[in-house]
């Protein structure tokens, strides 16, 4: 069977070379220069390092075992994680269950209430029970309102925006119950994994492996259209650059944003393209900064200030070390937001003259003569936003046309973007094509 997939990610590269395995031929369209979608690296400091921060949990075992099947287990780091929150113009520690105790911004029974509700939903596995009630519905009737105005509200305002009051209990039961999964039982503190050399060395097995099946990949081939006939696909049409032309294919895999895949499938109509235009996305737009001096001890640093026009200063270096890139920092400055905010269209400079403020609140001893260089990464398809009874709203991977099939970020759901899920999920469409 001659399969063509449109998208480089780690989903459709996953999908391109599990059929590849099961001795179909595969081509991949890319309409970047390069491979990996968001979990893409760059050079920086002699080393590569991932445009968007990533790390991986410790039951995230779809792509422990892609790791350990592609040679690369020796690679693979284990490494505590050092989590904090911003409030009150201070870093508070949130690693242990001591720490949240010593947490005073919220007062002691408040404190209690919110390790009860954490452990509560760590053992919950039903999480349909959870689709017809919003997270902020939820976690002020339990939790209570103070923990919802420091805590958690602001989070969800960080991560949604517009959209926070509407977001499902769903995903928010997922973040809980994924983060306390993998946190050590004897001493509470998480340990987080990170392939020495970044992720990128997947997207690099990949993509030897798929050629080494008698793949094709493709980068710098935006695929403008599927071509459909007679309600079957036929194949993709290339327009421009050194790949244009048209390419045959019996069946067709679009690893791609709901948005984008309309636009290349005019052909899709009633409810399944009803469904991609009800999905809405949040666009994330993350600043690299390559430092002098470490701003803080803290890895995860999430802030609770809606002054703050961050929303996590996530400092790699405080994870891996700093060995990797000369002895420099990284620090990721991440935000959500729609389209039409202005913090979208900034660019590197504009965002770093937005955030030096900020940062000295954070660090008071830090100055802009640390930064020695910044790079500006950004998403149309960031974060879909899970609203209440989202399972409902998620099209199949097989679209109403014949041969068709689609995978993207929105039919995750109840678990939240990832790429331990999105090698899950080019697995499962694999295995569809296949069958």
């Amino acid at each position: 069977m001659n399969v063509g997939i449109v998208g480089g990610g780690i989903a459709g590269l996953t999908a391109a070379y599990e059929l590849s395995k099961a001795g179909h031929k595969v081509t991949v369209f890319e309409k970047q220069p390069f491979l990996g979608g968001q979990a893409a690296t760059f050079e920086v400091e002699g080393a590569r390092l991932e445009a968007f921060y990533h790390h991986i949990f410790t039951n995230d075992v779809d792509i422990i075992s892609l790791i350990e099947e592609l040679g690369l287990g020796d690679r693979l780091l284990w490494l505590d994680s050092q989590a904090g929150f911003w409030h009150g113009e201070k870093i508070w520690n949130f690693v242990t269950p001591i720490d949240l105790l010593k947490f005073s911004p919220i007062g002691l029974v408040d404190r209690v209430r919110l390790g009860l509700v954490s452990l509560y939903l760590r053992w919950q596995k039903d999480w349909r029970r959870y689709e017809g009630i919003t997270a902020k519905e939820w976690i002020i009737k339990y939790a209570g309102q103070r923990n919802y105005d420091v805590l958690w509200g602001p989070l969800l305002r960080g991560k949604f925006g517009q959209s926070a009051d509407e977001v499902s209990m769903v995903w928010f039961w997922g973040k809980i119950h994924l983060r306390f999964a993998s946190r050590s039982k004897g001493s509470g503190r998480e340990k987080l994994g990170y392939l020495r050399g970044s992720f990128g060395l997947i997207i690099d097995a990949l993509d030897e492996r798929i050629r080494a099946s008698g793949g094709e990949i493709l980068v710098n081939a935006p695929v403008s259209r599927v071509i459909v006939e007679d309600g079957s696909v036929k194949g993709v049409d290339v327009k421009d650059g050194e790949f244009a032309g048209i390419y045959s294919f019996d069946k067709v895999l679009a690893a791609v944003p709901s948005p984008l895949f309309l636009d290349i499938v005019p052909d899709i109509d009633g409810e399944y393209a009803e469904k991609l235009r009800k999905a809405r996305y949040q666009a994330a737009v993350c600043l690299v900064v390559v430092l002098k001096k470490s701003v803080s001890y803290i890895y995860w640093l999430n802030i609770s200030d809606p002054a703050i026009p961050f929303v996590a200063a996530i400092e790699h270096t405080n994870l891996l070390g700093s060995d990797d890139y000369g002895g420099k920092y990284i620090l990721y400055l991440s935000n959500y937001v729609s389209r039409d905010n202005p913090l979208y269209r900034a660019s590197a400079d504009e965002l770093v003259e937005a955030y030096i403020p900020h940062l000295k609140r954070i660090n008071p001893q830090f100055t802009p003569d640390w930064i020695k260089s910044v790079h500006r990464f950004a998403d149309d398809a960031g974060q879909p936003i899970v609203a209440t009874y989202y399972s409902q709203q998620i099209p199949d991977h097989q679209t109403p046309v014949k041969g068709l099939y689609l995978a993207n970020t929105t039919q995750i759901y109840p678990e939240d973007r990832g790429m331990n899920y999105s090698v899950r999920m080019g697995r499962d469409v694999a295995r569809i094509i296949d069958r």
